[in-house]
């Protein structure tokens, strides 16, 4: 799974913003390195564990032939506190990384593979994430 190596702060405070009213992310919204992505059409945190379940599960039907990057890093520490426990105590512990996903971010790309695996691979890498993604070719 994906983490970051060092932070400078273990435990970050909760945005204020409305994840659901976030304005289209202008950064990272274009096909890069492969012929296909994965686009995010609505918003969300996507933890690090749902990112690399998406990856196994699109490189398991793409085959080693398909080449695959990750265009997303999770770098926002959450946390959680234990089951069953009362109301205040402090912050919870650290849990793992996430990264908060905007409209318009492609979050994986394929390439080396024909048209029909490879947005076949992208769209069973979309089930397992929360937010709402499209297949987009590259122009």
């Amino acid at each position: 799974m994906l983490f970051p190596k060092k932070v400078k702060h273990r435990k970050w405070q909760r945005d204020r913003k409305d994840m659901a009213n976030l304005s289209p992310d202008t950064r990272g919204v274009k096909v890069s390195f492969g012929s296909y992505g994965l686009k995010a059409t609505t918003s969300g945190r996507i933890k690090s564990n749902q990112i690399e379940a998406g990856r196994k599960a699109m490189q398991r039907y793409i085959g080693k032939m398909g080449r695959v990057w990750i265009r997303i890093f999770p770098d926002r520490p959450y946390t959680a506190k234990p089951a069953e426990m009362g109301m205040g105590k402090g912050k919870g512990d650290l849990q793992g990384y996430c990264v908060e996903v905007r409209p318009g971010r492609v979050l994986y790309e394929v390439d080396g593979v024909a048209e029909l695996v490879a947005r076949e691979g992208l769209r069973k890498a979309g089930t397992k994430l929360p937010v709402n993604t499209r297949v987009v070719a590259r122009k």
